[in-house]
């Protein structure tokens, strides 16, 4: 080959060369150089999250029910690791956590190998002294200071906060959640999460190749979080602590106390109860297997269960009956011997010696089972069970917390699918007047209903929010206007069952004789509803008290516990009796705390007074006990 031949292959290979190497670079620099340069910037730029401090939780008078408290967690740096195994074997030994566990957390974190992963939570103080000497031998564990959940007391309408999960991870991960958040799981946390979240911030640094802050940005290097607001409750957290003191133990059931003018609940208390708490760190297997017995704890039995009414119901069917025209408040119907003969079947009353002949207010005071049996057999069985829905014993009640069943009052249509019949409905009736049979409720329901007679005949949707603290304050209403609907009832109709109402519990033959409030008028109906639980009924108490204004509503329910009149309504006379005796301290506004208040509040408010040791409010003496041929055993089978 000839010099010259030689020249030029080497001056085209060169040629090839360069153009090769410039159509990289252009591809590198002009084509990528937007992607490589993202690349080279997260290789350089480290962006940390800042968690936004959860909003706390406090009871209409400021005091807190679930608060914020400091805690130590460990987060591990995939992207450090040196020894998987090494490290696996230190975590199952110190912490628990198992090596499978491990593995799929990394795997999970496998495109953010810089970004912290929580691993376990709420440590001891003495473990992270002991532990602090063997974290050099584990550079990618660190021990960070953060917060945790802090309940107050047992309930089950705080809800509780857990660490999100897969699910909820998938389904929330575009509202900026991170694998390490914790969500609200159950109750007010997870109803108002939107509200207690806030927004997390978020801090730029740039660091070296071992992950350290260089320290090269001075501003514009973070983006400060949005803290959580603060829920203030209508709950009174003296009043739940005494509704609790006074439920007797080792009874399944629930107490609500709610305030007739707002609505709002005062007490909210189900039984048995558990401890928030138990959720802020990893639970055993035998806490676990506690929480899960047949008394069933874990259970709402205020929205979460639905139960037989029994007489309590009987309201219900009287104004029917009433706004029907079927009859007045002085119609007697069939006289009461001991029960009445619908049929081929006779249908006993509670009370075997029977009541004569009733209008509906005597009817309401002793409970009478054949009164209703004959009332309900004049009426459209389809029209009762709309009137049923319409006085809100059957339709969810709106409260502002998660999963509340509905109620049950079955129809013709019910019967036809369910049960083939489509005539001779008249027994399927007489059950259903009295509150038994198919009928389902919720104590909440029972609770809405009782206090819209005390309204005199104005249904509220019930709640717990009364307004928010923190950045902002938005009310309840500005959130979601309460809904509020009158019942369809006439104003002679709420008269008429207001005044049946207050001799169940004033009137010689009442049976809630029990209840005797100084000071107050009162005003309640009794139940013992049969149950597929067991043999023993279900003891009942709806009521509400009046002062110069209506004041409380108390419900009391208790699983077989045995009549109404002897076991729930005892009950409740101690509670209207306490919200009495306290009645001022109870009524007495709280300022607002300085930490909640606005700059003009701050400038304007008098000063704090010196703080005085708090009294335990007194439970009022209890009235003498009526004479035993004055409370009668309240309808034991109903």
């Amino acid at each position: 080959m000839t010099r010259s031949v030689q020249s030029l292959v080497f001056r085209v290979t060169l040629g090839v060369l360069f153009l090769l190497l410039t159509g990289a670079l252009f591809r590198l620099q002009v084509l990528k150089g937007e992607y490589y340069g993202r690349i080279a910037e997260s290789n350089f730029v480290r962006i940390r999250r800042v968690v936004a401090t959860r909003g706390e939780i406090y009871d209409s008078k400021y005091r807190p029910i679930v608060s914020n408290i400091p805690s130590h967690d460990l987060f591990l740096t995939s992207g450090r690791i040196g020894n998987t195994e090494r490290l696996a074997v230190f975590l199952k030994a110190h912490f628990g956590i198992e090596p499978e566990e491990l593995r799929k957390l990394v795997f999970e974190q496998r495109f953010k190998t810089y970004e912290e992963i929580l691993l376990a939570d709420n440590l001891p103080y003495e473990m992270i002294l002991a532990l602090s000497e063997r974290m050099g031998d584990f550079p990618e564990l660190t021990f960070r200071s953060g917060t945790t959940r802090s309940y107050m007391y047992p309930n089950h309408f705080t809800g509780y906060v857990g660490r999100i999960d897969e699910k909820e991870y998938s389904r929330y991960r575009e509202e900026d959640y991170s694998l390490n958040a914790y969500i609200g799981k159950t109750g007010l946390e997870s109803y108002y999460e939107v509200l207690l979240r806030g927004r997390d911030g978020k801090e730029i640094m740039q660091v070296d190749a071992q992950g350290k802050s260089l320290e090269l940005f001075s501003e514009n290097t973070s983006v400060p979080p949005q803290n959580g607001l603060s829920l203030i409750l209508s709950i009174d957290n003296d009043l739940q602590e005494y509704a609790n003191s006074v439920f007797p133990p080792g009874i399944k059931g629930c107490v609500i106390v709610s305030d007739v003018k707002t609505g709002g609940i005062l007490a909210y208390l189900s039984k048995p109860d558990y401890d928030p708490n138990i959720f802020m760190q990893k639970i055993s297997t035998e806490v676990w297997a506690g929480l899960n017995t047949p008394s069933k704890p874990l259970m709402d039995r205020i929205i979460h269960a639905t139960y037989p009414p029994g007489s309590v119901f009987k309201t219900v069917t009287g104004s029917k009956g009433l706004e029907t025209g079927v009859i007045d408040r002085y119609t007697r119907l069939a006289s009461c011997r001991g029960g009445l003969k619908i049929g081929n079947r006779f249908f006993r009353c509670w009370s075997a010696a029977g009541h004569g002949s009733l209008n509906i207010v005597d009817a309401h005071r002793v409970s009478c089972d054949v009164f209703f049996y004959d009332l309900i057999s004049k009426m459209d069985l389809d029209a009762v069970a709309a009137h049923a829905r319409a006085c809100g014993v059957v339709e969810k009640t709106g409260i502002d917390l998660p999963n509340e069943r509905s109620g049950f009052y079955p129809d013709k249509q019910y019967y036809r699918d369910k049960l083939g019949v489509t005539s001779g409905l008249n027994g399927y009736k007489a059950n259903l007047a009295i509150g038994q049979g198919e009928v389902l409720t919720t104590p909440l329901q029972m609770n809405t209903h009782y206090a819209a007679i005390a309204r005199g005949g104005m249904w509220m949707q019930p709640h717990l929010l009364l307004q928010t603290m923190g950045s902002s304050r938005i009310t309840r209403d500005q959130l979601q206007p309460l809904n509020k609907h009158p019942l369809p009832w006439s104003a002679s109709t709420v008269q008429t069952i207001r005044d049946g109402l207050w001799a169940v519990t004033n009137a010689p033959g009442g049976t809630a004789r029990a209840i005797s409030v100084s000071g107050a008028t009162s005003y309640g109906k009794t139940g013992s509803a049969q149950n597929y639980m067991g043999s023993v009924t279900h003891a009942w108490f709806c009521g509400f008290i009046e002062t110069d204004k209506p004041e409380i509503v108390v419900t009391v329910f208790m699983e077989n516990a045995g009549g109404g009149g002897a076991m729930a309504a005892p009950v409740a006379n101690k509670i209207f009796n306490y919200y009495i005796g306290n009645l001022e301290k109870i009524r007495q506004p709280a300022p607002i705390p300085p930490q909640f208040r606005t700059r003009e509040e701050r400038t304007t408010a008098p000063p704090e007074p010196a703080a005085a040791p708090e009294e335990t409010p007194e439970p009022q003496p209890e009235p003498a006990p009526e004479a035993p041929a004055e409370v009668p055993d309240e309808e034991s089978g109903r």
